[in-house]
């Protein structure tokens, strides 16, 4: 039985730009947006699918969609038991165990695999959802362009975007729930402190959360 009960409001420390963290050098470069899977001592990706555009859908300006990659099976979307008190259609984040649940009726849930903040970028509240993009462009808050000046000021949404197919907009924070095409890192430390999913996972959830509904992240 999956147990999620809501916690207190707190923040777990710096809160960060609220995007996805880039790998860079040490010295300033162009940010690495679409990283690489992991590959083995003969540079095959370990992850990959043997069509890696199987099951995706065509985007503007790319004919073949989005590539996918294989993730560990506990985090690929499932319905699981849930035993909390939160109402259905709301979305409870377990940030240490890296999971999103979608509460449901009749003590079900469905939980997505994520990606988390860095250690120090963690955090906690409860919010709502404010607003919802599908393909968003990307603007780098000034807390991220203060530490890494280099970045682009804009990015067009597209499936090179780090905030991938969708994005739900939490209250007036600069936190997302969004999507990426780099399923390999789900389940992972990974971001200034958004939530990412897959994109097939993130355009599920989109299309089962409205607006306004209630975000619970732990």
């Amino acid at each position: 039985m999956v147990v999620v009960a809501p916690a207190q409001s707190q923040a777990r420390g710096n809160m960060g730009g609220g995007f996805v963290e880039f790998l860079f050098g040490d010295r300033p470069q162009g940010p690495q947006v679409s990283l690489p899977p992991p590959t083995d001592r003969r540079e095959r990706p370990i992850y990959a699918n043997a069509d890696p555009y199987a099951g995706t859908e065509p985007s503007a300006g790319n004919n073949r969609g989005t590539p996918r990659f294989d993730i560990d099976p506990r985090f690929m979307r499932q319905e699981v038991d849930y035993r909390g008190t939160e109402e259905p259609g709301t979305v409870v984040i377990d940030t240490e165990s890296k999971f999103l649940y979608l509460v449901q009726q009749d003590g079900k849930a469905l939980r997505y695999g994520i990606g988390v903040g860095r250690p120090g970028f963690t955090w906690a509240g409860t919010h709502k959802v404010t607003a919802k993009r599908e393909w968003p462009d990307w603007y780098p808050p000034k807390e991220m362009l203060e530490r890494q000046p280099y970045l682009p000021h804009h990015m067009a949404g597209g499936p090179n975007n780090p905030l991938g197919a969708r994005a739900l907009y939490l209250g007036s924070t600069l936190y997302r729930i969004h999507g990426t095409n780099e399923d390999w890192t789900i389940g992972t430390n990974v971001s200034s402190g958004c939530i990412r999913l897959r994109n097939a996972d993130v355009e599920d959830l989109y299309n089962r959360v409205g607006v306004g509904a209630k975000v619970v992240v732990l």
